[in-house]
């Protein structure tokens, strides 16, 4: 009887640290998505709401800003996928020269090593994600632009405050996740977007005005 109830401890404990490795994996997995979905999302953001305040500044025309955000945000929805899935690829490709080596460097304990799983998301799932997020902060100055048909200056002013309030709620989330300070955080992205901004805004006036 003292040895079944020992087996069935043991077999207990082994599916418990089975249980735990793969909460482990998952919440790893979990976290790296999350991360892909807010940079990109900020990423979007800020690039497309820069783009259309460089475009704003030295053309007063709302077409020509929608169409140009709507450019950018199809470019920049393409090179957000390619570059997350190409990061996370190069990740696993990493670990797995590294997982090689360590089971050639210690034979007797080959098979604990190579149980160990990676702790990565799938390439085509980070991709997506980082994609989408990509593509739904650049909506938000889109359509902040494309409601105002007239009143240029207005425009910019709906663009730029639609831009940072999203930053705003952007950082806070990160903030969340991250299990950062909120304010401190919120903070350093509405900056962060507000430089972004004004340097596109400034130079591409610039440019214009002096026919560069």
């Amino acid at each position: 009887m003292a040895i079944h109830v020992a087996n069935d401890i043991e077999r207990s404990d082994i599916t418990q640290g089975t249980m735990n490795d793969d909460d482990e994996f998952d919440c790893s997995q979990r976290a790296q998505l999350l991360r892909a979905v807010v940079l990109g999302a900020n990423d979007g953001l800020v690039s497309i709401a820069s783009l259309m305040m460089g475009v704003g500044a030295v053309k007063d025309d709302t077409k020509a800003m929608v169409l140009t955000g709507i450019a950018g945000l199809v470019a920049g929805a393409c090179s957000m996928a390619i570059g997350e899935f190409v990061s996370v690829y190069t990740q696993k490709d990493v670990e797995l020269a590294q997982r090689t080596r360590r089971v050639r460097k210690n034979a007797g304990h080959e098979e604990e090593t190579t149980n160990q799983r990676l702790k990565l998301p799938n390439p085509l799932q980070a991709a997506i994600a980082s994609a989408f997020a990509f593509t739904i902060g650049g909506v938000v100055p889109l359509l902040a632009a494309a409601f105002i048909r007239r009143q240029h200056t207005l425009r910019l002013a709906v663009v730029a405050a639609a831009a940072s309030l999203a930053l705003v709620v952007l950082g806070g989330v990160g903030a969340v996740l991250g299990r950062t300070p909120m304010v401190k955080s919120s903070v350093r992205v509405l900056i962060g977007g507000w430089m972004a901004m004004a340097i596109t805004f400034g130079l591409t006036k610039l440019i214009g005005t002096t026919g560069l």
